[in-house]
């Protein structure tokens, strides 16, 4: 049977588990494409200490050029993350004449239109399902099963650490800081868990979706990125008394000839479907002209998860060496009927406050006159645990105002000797 030659960089967590899955699956896989997909050649830094997995020694290297170099491999997978060395390793395969299979939403989102150019210009291709959502087919999806669709919003929970936090919370009545030790324990969390609590890997992952549903290739700079460490105990129980449900949320919507992309944590009704998604597990909801609205939803991380969709990628690209088929990388469309990129101060929504006030007379008329000069007004408001505390929680929610006014209100509002803390808004959306 014909041999399909595979080089894997990276020999970690996800590596590890794509050797086993190629194993494990060897013959089922043979039996599906007709070719035998065989691991060539491993790179890692470390090919000492040992791993579950019996490697013969003689496929180990710590050079990635003796992957890239060898004539005989024909597919490179990418899993060192980061930016650099990754960037030059796959410049090399594709200049090589090679294929590249990658997990590295950070990479793609930063340099993609580089790479995806001179894939297409060496009649190659970047394969990347596994870079969002791990083993959801959702790159696939937006791409091939949703071709002929136009879609007019994408809705993700595509980050599961800071899905797992705000879970705990939510559930278990955890503060931010025991949720994210907990999360941390479990091995959700990194040692610095920053690009993940602060909205940075969703906002990664929405560079790459925004780019499947609208052809636009957004920079990081572009969107709008808040995260959840200031979100307290205390919201996530006020919006459940009232309903709602706190995600981060990564949003790109068309709204008349502008496109919203943002991230930031959203207050969404329990009624939807969004809502209930918890711990690790991520969920994208696709609203689409043709196909209406869909919901993608499974393990946003985890080794076989991750790795199944290294392995998918895999297969496709077989596919195509046997065909003889090249398949140009984001063959996308731009949605020439948006005109610019919406600016997070000209976004309209609903809002969620909280302001640490002095428990005394008058608050809420300074409050609620601040925000009349705005133009701002107030859909409800409660004064929480008044005989507990002189300083007291007044939660608000808002009707729909303009962010660059609401965040002009709430900077005089914190200058008040009343208010005791910097005050908390959170975004509402229907979805």
């Amino acid at each position: 049977m014909k041999k399909i030659n595979v080089g894997l960089i990276g020999f970690g967590h996800v590596g590890l588990g794509v050797v086993k899955i190629l194993r494990d699956k060897k013959t089922f896989l043979a039996q599906k494409l007709g070719l035998e997909i065989n691991i060539k050649k491993i790179c890692d830094k470390d090919i000492v200490s040992k791993r579950n997995i019996n490697v013969d020694r003689n496929l180990l290297t710590r050079e990635a050029k003796e992957i890239i170099n060898d004539p005989q491999v024909d597919i490179v997978v990418e899993l060192i993350g980061g930016i650099h060395p990754a960037k030059e390793f796959i410049i090399e395969a594709l200049k090589k004449g090679k294929s590249v299979v990658t997990a590295n939403k950070a990479l793609l989102a930063q340099e993609g239109k580089e790479l995806f150019a001179l894939a297409a210009d060496r009649q190659k291709s970047i394969y990347y399902e596994a870079s969002v959502g791990a083993g959801i087919p959702i790159i696939k999806s937006l791409r091939e099963g949703l071709v002929a669709n136009k879609f007019n919003g994408i809705f993700g929970i595509v980050n599961g650490t800071s899905n797992f936090i705000l879970s705990k919370m939510s559930d278990e009545n955890l503060a931010f800081n025991a949720a994210l030790k907990e999360a941390k324990i479990k091995g959700f969390a990194e040692k610095d868990p920053t690009l993940d609590i602060e909205g940075i890997d969703s906002a990664h992952k929405l560079i790459l979706l925004t780019y499947l549903c609208f052809g636009r290739l957004v920079n990081v700079g572009d969107i709008f990125v808040e995260g959840i460490s200031r979100i307290s105990l205390s919201d996530i129980n006020y919006a459940k008394e009232m309903g709602w449900q706190i995600k981060l949320l990564a949003i790109a919507k068309k709204d008349a000839d502008e496109l919203e992309v943002r991230v930031h944590p959203t207050l969404i009704p329990k009624s939807h479907l969004l809502s209930s998604v918890s711990g690790i597990f991520n969920a994208i909801y696709v609203s689409s002209d043709l196909a209406g609205q869909l919901l993608f939803y499974g393990p946003g991380a985890g080794q076989m998860s991750a790795a199944s969709a290294v392995v998918a990628d895999l297969v496709d690209l077989v596919q195509d060496i046997k065909a003889g088929l090249f398949r140009p990388t984001l063959n996308t469309v731009l949605d020439k009927s948006i005109k610019k990129l919406r600016k997070i101060d000209d976004i309209e929504s609903r809002y969620y406050i909280r302001f640490m006030a002095k428990d005394q007379p008058g608050v809420l008329a300074k409050i609620s006159g601040i925000l009349g000069k705005f133009g701002i007004s107030i859909a409800s408001v409660n004064q929480k645990e008044r005989h507990k505390a002189k300083e007291v929680p007044v939660v608000m929610i808002l009707h729909e105002a303009k962010e660059k006014n609401l965040r002009s209100a709430i900077e005089m509002i914190d200058r008040l000797n009343i208010i005791k803390e910097k005050s908390v808004a959170i975004r509402m959306e229907e979805v």
